[in-house]
């Protein structure tokens, strides 16, 4: 039992990663509450288009580095190359600041290009400019996390993420309040407003990266010993290290870009097609001074942009988290593992990883959609019927998600960096052309993005599916870990509806409602799921605090001696 859970090591860190994620993604809800009453759904759609903008240059820059430099300080480490391990660490470095700088320096003096011409909205060219900086933080940033994430703790990165975020949030509610005051009388006060949140996420990452850097500067006489202890005979030569860091880096880039593309692609075709259309009855419900029939204009685009991306998307990717976390922390493994030739091990973690993500993803997806308006209006009051359809209909998106984030991962650690290239690059044409078609030729406006959302990521799983079966001999079990968490999901999810409803007609408050809601909703799934036999003693054992929650279940009678 002691191998096991020495081979399950990855979900304790995974989880350490996964708490912290959640935490943020937590505080990005609750800040985004005030700083949408400050700027609107008009400023968030700008700050929408501006933080895509950025997602997509960080990907080419440096969002690979914490996955490339842990997984190869993590090879190198299992065997005790200690030398090779710091000099990869110097290699990233160097890459983080040469691509950084670019890639700052192309978004901040590109703005105007990026927001007039390919995004078809002038008043986007401040929040990217006060963005930009962002770039060349996050770099660096990222080489301390992906050196720590190699040495097989999540720690530093799971605390410098919350510092992140709490700075983040401080900085964007104040700067986009004292912004908007300030410039109350411009006719381009919603730029303002998205310009106080992108400092928001610049001072945040500055924040985060003073941490790391705290860490390292501890933790730095350790690395110089564990250097000069090292007998390994081989010390790979700087410009070897820049090739494997490069060959490694090239295919996780492109297939992140790939991956995240979609959302630029969406808003680019978005405001463009939909500036010749006519505003249909139901959008016009969201609209001030808007009738059925007229034009979309620019504010339009903006407040449907800024109810799919602050809304939808926000609140969707909160559990996609977990599976972010779960990914980054399996890559180290599975790459420590292949460094040892460990193949039945491999499997087993990757068989691991997919069931946890599933327990967790399926039921968040089902009460997601069940409680989409009560959650909504707890966070954000006065939210229309227009943003519950979009999350009902889009909530099956975080099982997708989730799944594909995981499957990507998991092929990534076998070193076949290529394959989640080719299948988020099929993903993507599909995605294209269907929300292109969706787009212009029907009138389901910002429905058709959250379809192509939905879909985008379900054919990257289905594609990461085979490719994992034919890669690692692989197959996955199905009942466990698909069926019966949808089995009961489904029961909570009609039990839960019918508790908030109940609740609700008693209290007459929302959010006592939908809070009490959601923590019977998570009691009933995972009563529900152990007396189904979903996940067994053994595999709690396996988790952080396993002992203490079957130890529990003992003492609730749920589990008998």
């Amino acid at each position: 039992m002691a191998k096991h859970r020495t081979d399950n090591q990855f979900l304790l860190q995974g989880s350490i990663l996964a708490a912290a994620s959640l935490i943020v993604r937590i505080i990005g809800l609750i800040y985004r509450i005030p700083m949408t009453r400050i700027i609107g759904d008009e400023g968030m759609g700008l700050y929408t288009i501006a933080y895509e903008l950025y997602s997509i240059a960080l990907i080419l820059s440096s969002y690979s580095l914490p996955l490339a430099v842990s997984k190869l300080v993590a090879s190198k480490s299992i065997i005790k190359e200690y030398k090779n391990t710091y000099r990869i660490f110097v290699c990233g470095m160097i890459f983080a600041v040469v691509v950084g700088t670019v890639s700052f320096l192309v978004l901040f003096l590109g703005a105007d290009f990026f927001a007039t011409v390919l995004n078809n909205d002038p008043h986007a060219v401040l929040p990217i400019k006060v963005l930009a900086p962002t770039l060349l933080v996050f770099s660096i940033m990222g080489v301390f996390r992906g050196l720590y994430q190699g040495k097989n703790t999540m720690i530093p990165t799971a605390i410098s993420q919350v510092i992140e975020q709490v700075v983040n949030a401080a900085v964007s509610i104040i700067a986009s309040y004292l912004l908007v005051r300030n410039f109350s009388a411009s006719e381009n006060v919603a730029a303002y407003g998205a310009a106080g949140g992108t400092l928001g996420t610049l001072a945040g990452a500055a924040a985060g990266l003073l941490f790391l850097l705290l860490v390292y500067i501890a933790y730095r006489p350790v690395f110089k010993r564990q250097a000069r202890n090292d007998r390994s005979t081989y010390v790979e030569s700087y410009g070897d290290i820049f090739r494997m860091l490069f060959a490694t880096i090239a295919p996780i880039i492109l297939s992140q870009t790939v991956y995240h593309i979609s959302g630029v692609i969406d808003n680019a075709m978005f405001g463009n097609i939909m500036a010749t259309k006519e505003v249909t009855y139901f959008d016009s419900t969201v609209f001030k001074n808007t009738v059925p029939g007229s034009l979309y204009t620019a504010e339009n685009v903006r407040v449907l942009l800024g109810i799919y991306g602050n809304k939808y998307r926000n609140l969707s990717n909160v559990p996609v988290a977990i599976a972010s976390a779960i990914g980054a922390a399996i890559v180290t493994s599975i790459a420590a593992a292949q460094a040892r030739g460990m193949d039945g091990v491999i499997r087993y973690k990757t068989h691991v990883a997919i069931k946890f993500n599933m327990i967790i993803a399926i039921p968040a997806a089902v009460g997601m959609g069940v409680l989409a308006y009560p959650i909504l209006n707890m966070l954000f009051p006065g939210s229309s019927r227009l943003d519950a359809n979009y999350l009902m209909l889009g909530s099956i998106a975080i099982v997708f998600y989730s799944l594909s984030t995981v499957t990507t991962s998991i092929l990534q650690g076998i070193n076949k960096l290529k394959v989640p290239v080719i299948n988020a690059a099929i993903s993507l044409g599909f995605h294209v052309v269907m929300v292109f078609f969706l787009l212009k030729f029907t009138s389901l406006s910002g429905y058709s993005l959250v379809i192509g959302n939905v879909t985008f990521a379900l054919v990257i799983c289905v594609l990461n599916w085979i490719s994992i079966e034919k890669y690692l001999d692989y197959k996955q079990e199905i009942l466990k870990t698909f069926i019966i968490p949808t089995v009961c999901s489904v029961i909570m999810g009609a039990a839960t509806y019918f508790i908030y409803k109940g609740l609700y007609s008693w209290t007459g408050s929302n959010t006592l409602s939908t809070i009490i809601s959601l923590i019977f909703a998570v009691i009933i799934y995972f009563i529900l799921l152990i007396l189904m036999k979903g996940v067994t003693e053994n595999e709690l054992e396996d988790l952080p605090k396993g002992g203490a929650i079957i130890r529990f279940l003992y003492f609730i009678r749920v589990f008998k001696r």
